[in-house]
């Protein structure tokens, strides 16, 4: 299994993960699109954090199951938590050193239209909104 070495921009956070990169994900949900994110799936299990797990910031919003992690110091998204598969990491490849991301086919995924359940939503969070919330 190919070992891919990561971390956030200061080199606060540093990870690794343990996997055969074979597609790469965007996703238009209001987060990742103002992220621009593009990410690799791996399982929880792939993902081993080496240095920084202190400098770990983390952000949750509408149902909180997706737990997405950044930098304190620098700010920079190196992975999170999938709400729809609680045990993979979706982790951001620009921060995997010296991968080549344009070797590897792109996959739209849909994050527009899953449910809103937050209370108090904001009105630009795209999807079908969970009135029993």
């Amino acid at each position: 299994m190919p070992r891919h070495s990561g971390s956030c921009h200061c080199g606060a956070v540093k990870f690794c993960i343990d996997a055969e990169i074979t597609e790469l994900t965007t996703c238009d949900c209001s987060l990742c699109v103002k992220k621009n994110a593009l990410m690799t799936k791996v399982h929880d299990s792939a993902l081993t954090i080496l240095t920084g797990e202190d400098k770990l910031g983390l952000y949750q919003w509408n149902t909180r199951r997706a737990k997405h992690y950044f930098c304190t110091q620098c700010g920079i998204y190196t992975f999170h938590r999938k709400r729809a598969a609680p045990d993979h990491y979706g982790v951001n490849i620009f921060c995997l050193d010296g991968f080549d991301w344009r070797k590897v086919p792109v996959r739209a995924t849909e994050g527009a239209n899953m449910t809103v359940a937050d209370p108090n939503p904001r009105p630009e969070w795209p999807g079908p909104r969970d009135i029993s919330s």
